[in-house]
């Protein structure tokens, strides 16, 4: 795991943390992770785009997203480093695969986002 890896991972874990013991409003699909998702992912991950074309993964509900691609699911409610998700987005996959492709990484704050989400239940 790169440093960049542990780093990240560590952040979610303490963004997931202070979220879910503090009192917090928990984080939700719809205010928190259809934003990032519609800026960065739904543009390939829709009905004729590349992302949607090789992996069957649409991102533009939350439904779509939970059912995963055609290889299986990619969100395992309560475990980040579990979820294929999160994974992708965090480059902890191969290069090749990294999420978003062919473009510059997710900021670190999405990607805690993300994880925390994912942490807190990934619910809509």
């Amino acid at each position: 795991m790169t440093k960049r890896a542990v780093l990240i991972t560590l952040s979610a874990l303490a963004v997931a943390a202070l979220q879910t013991g503090c009192g917090d409003k928990a984080l939700s699909y719809q205010a928190d992770i259809k934003p990032i998702l519609d800026t960065k992912c739904v543009s390939c991950h829709v009905p004729g785009g590349p992302g949607y074309e090789k992996s069957g993964l649409r991102l533009d509900s939350h439904e779509a997203l939970m059912k995963g691609t055609k290889f299986g699911a990619v969100v395992v409610p309560g475990s980040s480093v579990s979820s294929t998700l999160y994974r992708l987005v965090s480059g902890q996959a191969d290069p090749s695969i990294r999420m978003p492709h062919g473009s510059a990484a997710l900021p670190d704050a999405d990607v805690a986002t993300i994880a925390a989400w994912i942490d807190q239940g990934a619910k809509y």
